[in-house]
């Protein structure tokens, strides 16, 4: 199994004690925002067992973060094969969830960064995209400091989101060829 560090993080696989945090951050109505529901505990801790049997399988996927020599726990980063048909599938992405309280420090764009250089240079991934909610502002900064392009032509309505002011997703996109250009 990888894990990936940062000067300021460590992306690891998750443990027990990583289940009541990101339970708090599921429930949590700011981080949910951009999503149709808050999950419960019981939706929250089969989801982070969903993840754990990724990693375990494939070696990488959505990794707990922790800031090294700090917090244990802030939420994840990491990668993902979405598992809904669109336009651009399949193919991989690029994702996070953090603790509100670990929002405006850089850690989403930090991480985010590390598991790109992973997508590319371990995985030779051809190309990493991103999605979120159309108004999920904060997401789309991340993803543009990441230096992924958006092309409006290409936004879609979710799959798996119902009918709704989420269902619409904006698509953000980044080349290995780009990536490795720097």
């Amino acid at each position: 199994m990888t894990e990936l560090t940062t000067p300021r993080l460590l992306l690891r696989q998750w443990r027990d004690d990583d289940l009541t945090p990101f339970a708090a951050l599921n429930a949590d109505a700011e981080v949910m925002r951009h999503f149709p529901a808050r999950m419960t505990r019981t939706q929250s801790d089969d989801f982070a067992r969903f993840i754990y049997a990724t990693i375990e399988r494939q070696g990488w996927g959505f990794w707990a973060v922790e800031v090294r020599e700090g917090e244990p726990f802030i939420g994840f980063v990491g990668l993902n094969r979405p598992r809904f048909e669109a336009h651009f599938t399949p193919t991989t992405e690029v994702g996070w969830r953090l603790g509100r309280e670990h929002w405006g420090h850089g850690y989403a764009t930090e991480a985010a960064t590390a598991a790109l250089t992973f997508a590319f240079d371990q995985l030779d991934c051809p190309e990493v995209v991103s999605f979120t909610a159309t108004g999920n502002d904060r997401s789309r900064r991340v993803m543009e400091r990441l230096g992924m392009s958006h092309d409006p032509a290409e936004d879609f309505d979710h799959a798996n989101v119902p009918d709704g002011p989420m269902r619409r997703h904006v698509l953000y996109r980044m080349p290995h060829e780009r990536w490795q250009a720097g």
